[in-house]
């Protein structure tokens, strides 16, 4: 079984109820769960939340795989990580080791079901314990001793020739259940990366990243002119 499991709380201090918060017409956290909906791959998705008017608006898409985990509130402070409310999930329900688990960041709203489809692929072909996305980056980048990182600056390349460095982009982790409960965390054991394309790679935090995603997501997945 594959299940996708999204945390949503209802605090957000840089964005009030930034995951109901329309973006591009549509809750922010609709994005995902319509992504997943519509693949082929994911069997249940879960929304992890304590907050009511999550729950009303999820209800209100009536995706027939998603359904709502009411999170207690120790896990739905400031400081509580995004893996207590896995685990806490994981202990109420029943799920063999073997399953896949993909935690799926609602504030990653430019995800499509293609992804979700060729990250389950590639994670099951590589036969890994755990799976997560990046883009590929072509900055430098210096550490604070002002040392370069990735490249020697007396003989800077073309940036066109640099192969450049993957980060992690936040938009999802895959993981087989056991290792999960095992090890405490969303990663564990050999790892493999799924990358991405490199607009993908901002996340909606702060309000000047909304503009940012709302601006990507017309022109690369809703393809709208400006």
């Amino acid at each position: 079984m594959n299940i996708a499991f999204i945390p949503a709380r209802c605090g957000s201090k840089s964005i009030p109820f930034k995951n109901i918060k329309s973006f591009c017409g549509r809750p922010l956290i609709y994005w995902n769960l319509k992504a997943l909906e519509d693949s082929t791959n994911i069997d249940q998705i879960y929304v992890a939340t304590d907050c009511e008017n999550i729950k009303s608006i999820v209800d209100q898409f009536k995706f027939s795989k998603v359904s709502v985990f009411e999170r207690s509130k120790e896990n739905s402070q400031d400081k509580s990580t995004t893996e207590s409310v896995m685990l806490e999930f994981l202990s109420n329900f029943i799920f063999n080791d073997n399953d896949i688990f993909l935690l799926v960041q609602a504030t990653s709203p430019l995800t499509q079901t293609k992804d979700f489809d060729s990250a389950i692929g590639q994670y099951k072909k590589e036969n890994t314990d755990s799976l997560l996305s990046c883009v590929r980056t072509n900055n430098f980048f210096w550490n604070s001793n002002s040392q370069p990182l990735n490249y020697d600056y007396k003989n800077r390349p073309m940036r066109q020739d640099v192969k450049g460095i993957l980060m992690e982009n936040g938009a999802f982790y895959i993981s087989k259940i056991g290792g999960i409960i095992k090890n405490k965390n969303r990663l564990n054991g050999t790892i493999s990366i799924y990358e991405m394309a490199e607009y993908t790679a901002v996340e909606v935090d702060e309000a000047v990243d909304w503009i940012i995603a709302e601006a990507m997501m017309n022109k690369y997945v809703l393809k709208n002119p400006f």
